[in-house]
């Protein structure tokens, strides 16, 4: 997070053995039971897994797709209620590879301000642009309470390693007060071995290795697909500013499900449907970029004809 002007330091910090755990604190932190968390569909649905542990309540807000993926804050605010307790962000989401922007932000921080809610935002994906830009990390949001979580999974590509973290920012009396909340839970699990975080810094360093090859492999695999799609009318793909996945949208002449099924049985070929990321409507597929080029440029031949 140094990298992106946070200037954190080690009293903002609460580590966890993945982010997995670190929402599973955050949600015990601010919410009784039955008390309602937003969070965005499309979206990863491990959230509706660690909402149910801790007796959450998770209310949808959706994302619209208008040359690019946006908040429809209309519809956020008329979901919320004075059970609502947070909103979650994913910074860049998966699988959309859309980034919160400037203007969102600033709207996000000043809702949050009078509804007195908390700001939970995955930046697991951060270091992954395509065009090369760092954008802004919430770690240092000073103006509403913000949880940002990361990790070794997605940074430096280890994700057996375990080890993650959640960096607490916002007003001083509330985030101070909120970390000493986050540890005692935190002491009360010790989650996080020894050697784990004795091996943090070298874990960490190995994204410099990491990062450069992967993002060179999900350029490749872009630039294939866009040339292959151009070569047909059926498909397109949805716009992406990061992350590791690509949208398709596909005629709808069956349901995603028996789509990827058909795909996967008859093709070897396996992709996501868009359900599994809460999509509205069917129409979805969800490739991932991070397959080895060869693999991933046949995949694509093999899902054109099928389709």
């Amino acid at each position: 997070m140094a990298n992106y002007g946070a200037g954190l330091d080690s009293g903002s910090l609460v580590l966890t053995t993945s982010t997995s755990e670190g929402y599973s604190y955050v949600f015990r932190l601010l919410c009784n039971s039955e008390d309602e968390v937003m969070v965005p569909k499309p979206s990863y649905p491990l959230f509706d897994f660690l909402a149910d542990l801790q007796d959450v309540k998770l209310v949808p807000y959706p994302l619209i797709y208008d040359h690019g993926w946006q908040i429809d804050f209309p519809t956020l605010e008329q979901a919320l209620t004075p059970n609502s307790r947070a909103i979650v962000l994913v910074h860049p989401n998966n699988p959309t590879g859309s980034f919160i922007s400037p203007e969102e932000r600033a709207r996000l921080n000043q809702l949050c301000r009078e509804r007195n809610l908390s700001l939970i935002v995955d930046e697991v994906f951060l270091d992954y642009a395509y065009d090369g830009s760092q954008h802004e990390t919430f770690a240092a949001n000073d103006q509403v309470l913000t949880f940002t979580l990361s990790g070794l999974s997605k940074i430096s590509g280890l994700p057996q390693m375990k080890l993650a973290w959640i960096a607490v920012s916002g007003p001083q009396e509330e985030a101070t007060e909120a970390m000493q909340r986050l540890e005692i839970i935190a002491d009360t699990y010790l989650s996080v071995s020894a050697p784990v975080q004795l091996a943090a810094k070298t874990m960490l360093d190995q994204r410099l290795k990491l990062q450069p090859q992967l993002m060179h492999r999900m350029q490749t695999n872009l630039s294939e697909l866009d040339l292959q799609l151009a070569k047909q009318k059926s498909c397109t793909r949805l716009a992406l500013q990061g992350g590791w996945y690509a949208v398709l949208r596909v005629p709808v002449t069956r349901s995603d499900e028996d789509l990827a099924i058909e795909l996967l049985t008859q093709k070897s070929v396996l992709v996501h449907p868009g359900h599994f990321y809460d999509f509205p409507t069917d129409g979805f597929l969800v490739l991932s970029l991070i397959t080895p080029e060869p693999t991933f440029h046949e995949g694509i031949s093999q899902l054109l004809m099928v389709i």
